[in-house]
């Protein structure tokens, strides 16, 4: 019995593709996905296409992640403050513009937290980030994983989200992050994902790493026009991809405490790109501003 765990593809329908290569040539028919299928990254639908023939062939297993929050809780508030050529949310209006009704309909069929069971092994709890069914994400690292510990009966948790790869011991227990398919931190360029393998009432543990055409992915951010949509934040995702060092969240929360240290006040979404620019700049560019 052998089963992959996916986690956080973030529409990159390329290294997801790569990685199922790999699946299919292990002849793994199991597989349990963690959340955030789309994201930042262009051609979202090709995403979605390819995860509905994933579904013909395999027995799957999906989480709702925060992403997929973020496309319902527009789907049902038309309001909500999205706008093209915004680092901060222009992304999230070109990835939610690109879903119809059936990936809508999807996403709403899916719950925060699962309990998963095959024959004669322990029973797997599967979250994207939360350690509740209100989606609340938690990430998985040493600080807060008591709390997935506590709050969960099953020897074998699954955790994505942080988008960097760990396991974490407690007792006889253990917590999996199978790490990032489409934008994975700390991981060298390669996309990544987990192999649990069961036999004689135990489980076992493979982080896998896959190779993939990052240039391609690039190269489509180019084709959507999203340096122009989401302008910082694009860069953002290509230095992630090609160097895995800094994180959106990062570079976000410093451009809120720059704006915050001019101004005395922030309010998200509403981050002006002179502070994105900034940020990037001490960040990723290290070029700081005075």
């Amino acid at each position: 019995m052998r089963v992959a765990v996916l986690s956080d593809i973030h529409g990159n329908h390329i290294a997801l593709e790569k990685c199922m290569e790999e699946i299919e040539r292990r002849k793994i028919q199991k597989l349990i996905f963690l959340g955030d299928y789309v994201g930042e990254l262009a051609y979202p639908q090709k995403t979605m296409a390819y995860l509905r023939k994933i579904m013909k062939k395999y027995e799957c297993n999906f989480i709702r992640g925060n992403k997929e929050d973020y496309w319902l809780d527009r789907e049902h508030d038309q309001s909500i403050a999205w706008k093209e050529g915004d680092s901060t949310t222009g992304a999230l209006l070109y990835a939610y513009s690109n879903l119809n009704y059936d990936d809508i309909s999807f996403f709403e069929s899916l719950s925060h937290m699962k309990v998963i069971s095959f024959d004669g092994l322990p029973a797997i709890a599967a979250y994207h980030g939360s350690h509740d069914s209100k989606g609340k994400k938690l990430g998985s690292n040493t600080d807060s994983s008591h709390i997935l510990f506590r709050d969960t009966e099953e020897s074998i948790i699954l955790c994505g989200h942080t988008h960097i790869r760990n396991k974490i011991l407690c007792a006889d227990r253990v917590l999996f992050n199978p790490g990032s398919v489409g934008v994975p931190l700390e991981s060298n360029g390669v996309s990544q994902f987990l192999i649990l393998s069961g036999e004689q009432g135990k489980w076992q543990y493979e982080f896998v790493d896959v190779s993939y055409d990052i240039e391609s992915v690039i190269q489509e951010l180019h084709e959507e026009d999203l340096y122009a949509k989401a302008p910082c934040w694009t860069r953002v995702t290509e230095n992630l991809l090609r160097n895995g060092d800094i994180s959106h969240g990062t570079v976000l929360s410093r451009a809120m405490q720059l704006l915050y240290n001019d101004t005395g006040k922030w309010c998200w979404p509403d981050i002006p790109e002179q502070y994105w620019e900034r940020a990037i700049g001490e960040l990723i560019d290290q070029e700081p501003f005075n």
